[in-house]
């Protein structure tokens, strides 16, 4: 059991969120009305411009069947929802800020100008709650990038401000994979019914591990016929390591924080780790029908509350 009342002395108060590692407010917070994050992202076309809305709020988010989190999210979903564009494209991001304190986006890998980086007190000012911002770039390059916040940003990532952010290449790929997935890996600290702001420091580790919002058994399963070619794009937005490994066949790594891999520098590998901030895409073919497992072989972020099985799992499904 985590003793939250030490940590809320040390800090001095209870919050909402920042420094103070206190719980997040649940007050006034409504259950979240979707289910799943990391879902494309609808535009529309000012001009020749791809214009995105995101409203940066708090919703009760579950992450497993009888566990609720507190959670600060993009348009009520953990993760945020998935920006998917064309490299070149021009990309209009609206921000309207409807949590309890500032916040900005970063965004994550992205070649952006520099009043675009989302530094506050660096290239912008935060914006305030109430305020929106108007985010404006061409996306490049093409690859595997994701957003998140850089206010704060131990806690208001850590609650769920986070999201897949995608450049697909100007040049159309020549054999795209049959099942292409983003797994976006984080962690949870929750006690007594409270959400905090899980950290790798004493009494803050966390107790839930998450992909894409969800912990095992509630992970997204994927399901994928004999024959066909898997892309996985793992990214690490917590602040732990997780060295993923997949059951039954190995994988190629065929692209690093965005950036494609030449074939004859492909690794071969059953486990990669992913540490904080990176991404890797790899991809395998199917070969052997069954249930097989990826997870993370830190075998702690294989529990929920220290119960395995939980946590950093899922379940590939290969039939024929």
């Amino acid at each position: 059991m985590h003793d939250m009342s030490t940590m809320e002395e040390m800090s001095g108060e209870s919050s909402g969120g920042g420094h103070a590692m206190g719980p997040a407010s649940a007050e006034g917070v409504l259950p979240a009305t979707e289910t799943r994050g990391a879902q494309p992202l609808d535009f529309r076309l000012e001009g020749d411009v791809k214009v995105f809305e995101l409203t940066a709020r708090p919703v009760l988010w579950e992450i497993l069947d009888g566990v609720t989190v507190v959670a600060w999210t993009y348009n009520g979903t953990v993760p945020g929802p998935m920006i998917r564009v064309t490299e070149g494209d021009r990309v209009r991001v609206i921000l309207k800020n409807e949590l309890p304190e500032p916040t900005t986006i970063h965004w994550h890998g992205v070649e952006v100008p520099n009043a675009m980086d989302g530094v506050p007190g660096v290239t912008q000012d935060p914006v305030l709650p109430g305020a929106t911002f108007t985010y404006e770039f061409v996306a490049k390059p093409a690859g595997t990038f994701m957003y998140h916040s850089h206010f704060e940003s131990d806690t208001q990532v850590m609650l769920g401000l986070y999201a897949p952010f995608l450049i697909d290449p100007a040049t159309p790929e020549a054999n795209p994979p049959d099942v292409d997935m983003v797994l976006m890996l984080s962690e949870w600290l929750v006690t007594d019914g409270q959400t905090y702001a899980a950290m790798p420091m004493a009494g803050m580790e966390p107790n839930y591990f998450t992909i894409n919002g969800k912990a095992f058994p509630a992970v997204e399963t994927i399901n994928v016929r004999v024959g066909e070619r898997v892309r996985l794009r793992l990214m690490s937005i917590g602040q732990f390591v997780h060295p993923m490994h997949l059951h039954g066949v190995p994988f190629k790594i065929v692209a690093t924080d965005g950036h494609p891999v030449p074939a004859a520098a492909q690794l071969t590998k059953d486990t990669v780790s992913v540490a904080p901030g990176e991404r890797y895409d790899i991809e395998w073919l199917a070969t052997e029908p069954g249930q097989w497992m990826l997870h993370c072989h830190i075998l702690h972020h294989t529990t929920n509350d220290g119960v395995e099985p939980g946590g950093l799992m899922l379940i590939v499904n290969v039939t024929e």
